[in-house]
């Protein structure tokens, strides 16, 4: 029997990526199906009873005839899309969560559901180390400034002037793929570290000082936070952990606005307490007209594309693929969402 893969990429992980990577890991010949999902030109929504998906249910649900594994990082995987694919038996996520699958459909109907953690590790600690600066030398609003014909000298005073990271010290909220290598960035500035993550034993982090959370705000002198969203962190950063830290103290966010209350990190802005803060990521995506984040002093943001580089798309691509050769050649895919749809 013929297998036949369905490519669902986008204009960020493009279906060549998918197919090239599937051409060097997949055992077998294949039949090679595309779809191209309208990503990132058309933002992502919630789709039926899943999140963070390109509104294309029927148009995957055609392109899914007769497929036993589809490829992608925005499709919908819903218990619509489920129900017109018998066939399906493999759903491949080319993102850190597969947010946009349902989990519980999925397994019911035996399909297995595989993500790609660590994809965007990299390119989400570098941007993290430039919206660090770019908060902390008002590298946006000086070029602003010089962009419109103004040369603002007074940018040199005493209490207009950020730290250094060089001896200041970093607190990490998470300690993951993406916060190691933050720490060993920081490392190379001359910046301490210190870790709060409390899934993380302190034999496996010899290298940072672990510390409970109020510990870390009241030593650290800038925060940056790299833990997954979950229903217990939310708005884990708020009011009183801001008010904890050294005035002066910078709030850098590339992980999820769900962690950090914005309305308090606004409040720190306008009142000084805080020097600057950056982040990637917010409570509503995009941000409203009207938002206060679109007023607030000293405050630097990009919209959500931490991990947007040329190498998260092909190791995106890669690692989904690997998992489809371990599923073709009957074993257990590495990064397995459901491992209950095995036998």
């Amino acid at each position: 029997m013929t297998i036949r893969i369905l490519a669902a990429g986008d204009h960020f992980v493009l279906n060549s990526l998918f197919l090239d990577a599937l051409r060097r890991e997949v055992p077998v010949d294949f039949e090679a199906r595309e779809l191209t999902l309208p990503w990132p030109v058309t933002p992502f929504s919630r789709v039926g009873e899943v999140d963070e998906a390109s509104d294309v249910e029927d148009e995957l649900i055609e392109a899914l005839d007769g497929v036993d594994v589809c490829v992608t990082q925005m499709a919908p995987l819903t218990k619509k899309v489920l129900a017109a694919s018998p066939r399906l038996r493999l759903f491949g996520v080319s993102r850190g969560g597969p947010v946009n699958a349902n989990l519980e459909a999925a397994t019911e109907a035996g399909v297995a559901v595989t993500f790609a953690p660590g994809r965007n590790a990299v390119a989400t600690a570098e941007h993290t180390l430039a919206m660090i600066l770019a908060a902390t030398r008002r590298i946006p609003q000086t070029h602003g400034d010089l962009a419109g014909g103004v040369w603002r000298g007074d940018y040199y005073k005493y209490d207009n002037v950020g730290p250094e990271l060089a001896g200041s010290t970093v607190g990490l909220v998470g300690y993951g793929a993406i916060g190691r290598r933050v720490a060993a960035m920081l490392r190379g500035f001359g910046a301490a570290v210190l870790v709060h993550d409390p899934y993380l034993d302190a034999s496996a982090a010899p290298d940072v000082e672990l510390v409970a959370l109020p510990e870390l705000l009241e030593r650290s002198r800038f925060l940056t936070v790299h833990a997954r969203a979950t229903a217990d962190n939310r708005g884990m950063i708020g009011r009183a952990e801001l008010a904890a830290m050294p005035p002066g103290s910078v709030v850098v966010n590339c992980a999820r606005g769900s962690l950090l209350d914005y309305d308090a990190l606004c409040d720190a802005l306008d009142s000084g307490h805080l020097f600057g803060a950056a982040t990637d990521v917010f409570p509503e995506e995009p941000i409203p007209a009207g938002s206060r984040l679109l007023t607030t002093p000293n405050l630097v943001m990009t919209p959500h594309l931490a991990g947007a580089s040329k190498e998260t798309a092909a190791n995106a691509a890669t690692i989904v693929a690997a998992d489809v050769a371990r599923h073709l050649r009957g074993e257990k895919p590495l990064h397995l969402a459901n491992p209950a749809v095995l036998p």
